[in-house]
């Protein structure tokens, strides 16, 4: 993988310390939101664009298969246990 430029550093900072914030400032269940429907809307926006520009420059690197995934989401790939592959029986 290639080394990352100092935009791209920026803009993984910046990603991480909006989701800490955001996760800092989430009240529990039923409780009001210390935050005021504009701003919510404007950290948002601040996301998309991150996201849109990480985009642009994982494009222009020629990374474009990146992207998250759920962890119920199928996958490509299959993950197969070992457990009970063993030596086959022995044959008389």
């Amino acid at each position: 993988m290639s080394e990352l430029t100092k935009e791209q550093q920026i803009l993984i900072a910046m990603r991480k310390t909006l989701a800490a914030v955001i996760k800092d400032v989430t009240p529990p269940p039923g409780m009001k939101h210390p935050l005021s429907e504009q701003t919510i809307t404007d950290v948002r926006q601040c996301l998309g664009l991150i996201s849109a520009r990480e985009k642009e420059l994982a494009a222009a690197q020629g990374r474009t298969g990146e992207r998250p995934y759920y962890a119920d989401e199928l996958q490509s790939a299959q993950v197969v246990p070992i457990i009970g592959l063993g030596k086959g029986k022995k044959q008389n």
